[in-house]
């Protein structure tokens, strides 16, 4: 699975993409908001495509996003531990997604791989652009 987000405008308008590849098919997804942030799209296309599988699974989930990536493999333990509060004890930003994304990551066992984003990976590249069609238009 490859995941990407993308905001014309930090916030602004935002999409999420979704490339799924498994047995030789493809599956693509995507989706957006009308006033959001990068950030939010990156979570949200992790979310969405987690959601999509049926039953428990293997993934190797890539993504071009540290934020997603090391929130995921490093941060959400001391949230969780802190009632979903920073180190500062501030309240985690987009703390809705990042509960929806713990959600999702018990259901499945996921093997982490960071892509540079923009940098040739076609899995990547895809879905950058499945993130762009999900972008609304003015």
């Amino acid at each position: 699975m490859w995941t990407d987000g993308a905001c014309k405008g930090n916030p602004g308008p935002g999409g999420w993409g979704v490339l799924m590849r498994s047995g030789g098919r493809d599956k693509e997804l995507f989706g957006g908001e009308k006033v959001t942030t990068n950030n939010r799209m990156e979570l949200m296309a992790v979310i969405e495509g987690l959601k999509t599988l049926n039953r428990r699974c293997d993934v190797t989930l890539h993504v071009d996003s540290q934020y997603v990536k090391n929130g995921a493999q490093s941060w959400m333990k001391g949230w969780k531990r802190n009632g979903w509060k920073t180190s500062n004890k501030q309240p985690v930003k987009n703390v809705e997604l990042w509960q929806a994304l713990d959600e999702q990551l018990q259901r499945h066992d996921i093997t982490w791989v960071w892509v540079k984003g923009h940098a040739g990976d076609p899995g990547n590249e895809k879905a950058d652009e499945l993130a762009n069609r999900g972008t609304p238009r003015p």
